[in-house]
């Protein structure tokens, strides 16, 4: 498979909210949120919710965005974050469309986006990953990812 890793650009953002939607459903926060407690919250689905973090990533750090382009078509993406001070690399999101999953194109996305932090000059990266994403559990370890602790959310209707 022939596909490229390039810089973001703002017109990528409709293909990178689709690629979320598409590789969040079941291992996001926000859907098994919406799942837990019952229908749409404050009139949005978790959808809209989860495609709103890409919009926050790139007002944050568009300079550490990149995107998997395959035959001129958006077929991944990453973003990072980066907190200077504490010397830390966030890989706050993700994603593979579903169709070229498992060919090595989230590997070497999170290989550029490590290459990244560390030209940045990042002490270390993080990222993290629901209990119900196997992907990730599998995949964030053969990158060299080490487990630190795990966290349990809680949510309730108001």
């Amino acid at each position: 498979m022939d596909y490229r890793i390039r810089q973001f650009n703002p017109d990528d953002l409709p293909a990178i909210k689709a690629i979320t939607v598409e590789g969040f459903t079941g291992v996001s926060l926000d859907h098994a949120v919406e799942e837990k407690l019952g229908g749409k919250l404050a009139g949005h689905d978790w959808r809209w919710r989860k495609a709103r973090h890409i919009d926050d990533d790139a007002a944050a750090n568009p300079g550490g965005i990149f995107v998997a382009e395959l035959e001129g078509e958006v077929a991944g993406y990453i973003t990072t974050v980066l907190d200077r001070k504490a010397g830390r690399g966030r890989i706050p999101n993700l994603a593979v469309s579903a169709s070229v999953r498992g060919q090595g194109i989230g590997r070497a996305l999170i290989e550029r986006a490590l290459d990244y932090c560390r030209a940045e000059g990042m002490a270390y990266a993080a990222i993290e990953t629901m209990a119900s994403n196997p992907i990730g559990q599998t995949l964030y370890p053969d990158c060299g990812f080490e487990e630190v602790a795990r966290q349990v959310h809680y949510a309730r209707r108001l």
